[in-house]
């Protein structure tokens, strides 16, 4: 589904992403693990549209991203759900969850994905009329995931999804990206609880200054020396 190949990505002076290259499987979980700085919000940002690669190439479902803009890629079939939340503060729940289907027009189907929205966080339903920056952390979470998935994404990125959030909210919002992707939505995660990342996904890259060092299924890499001493406390 998605075909990263060899891209260079620079903040000004500095050679943030090196020739990096990685696949998705539609129908999969992908995880990117890594240290802080590595690149991994970096690659992310690259596939949105949001930074763009001086050299190589993007391909979603073999169609080129890397002149899109991002607006474009977001009705294309990709989410992103950005690293620390970013919910508008100031806008109700429910408006917050109506901006994730702004590229929609048809009625039904954004009533219908609200629907889903609202049964799958319950505590999102309860608050709807509530203004964002008022919910907790994990609310905030649930609710910047509703909001990505009312775009109704064939591939859903997620950037640091359990940041902050205590340990029972970080096995509940994990069970959650399970539940989205046995639904039939693809997922490109990054994570810095890589135990948790690992014991999910089916694929896996170890991400270190922007370069890809490891690679292969998950439950390979959680096995690996080299990736229990770095990023698994062992």
């Amino acid at each position: 589904m998605l075909k990263v190949k060899g891209i260079d990505v620079y903040y000004g002076a500095i050679h943030a992403l090196k020739n990096l290259s990685l696949e998705v499987e539609e129908g999969s979980i992908v995880t990117l693990i890594g240290a802080n700085g590595a690149g991994k919000t970096t690659t992310l940002k690259s596939i949105s549209g949001i930074l763009r690669p001086t050299s190589g190439s993007i391909l979603f479902k073999g169609q080129e991203l890397v002149k899109i803009a991002p607006e474009k890629i977001v009705a294309l079939g990709i989410s992103q759900v950005p690293e620390g939340r970013r919910v508008f503060q100031e806008m109700s729940v429910l408006e917050n969850l109506e901006m994730g289907a702004y590229l929609r027009s048809y009625k039904k189907g954004i009533q219908e994905d609200m629907d889903n929205v609202f049964s799958r966080f319950p505590r999102l339903k309860e608050r709807r009329k509530q203004s964002a920056g008022t919910l907790s952390g994990g609310e905030q979470q649930m609710l910047a995931i509703g909001r990505a998935l009312m775009a109704r994404p064939q591939l859903l990125l997620m950037d640091e999804p359990s940041m902050g959030l205590a340990p029972l909210l970080v096995v509940e919002i994990f069970n959650i990206i399970k539940d989205i992707n046995s639904r039939g939505t693809t997922i490109l995660l990054v994570e810095q609880n890589a135990n948790m990342a690992l014991s999910i996904a089916d694929q896996a890259y170890v991400i270190e200054t922007g370069d890809i060092v490891l690679q292969g299924a998950a439950k390979e890499l959680m096995q690996s020396e080299e990736v229990k001493k770095a990023y698994l406390g062992g």
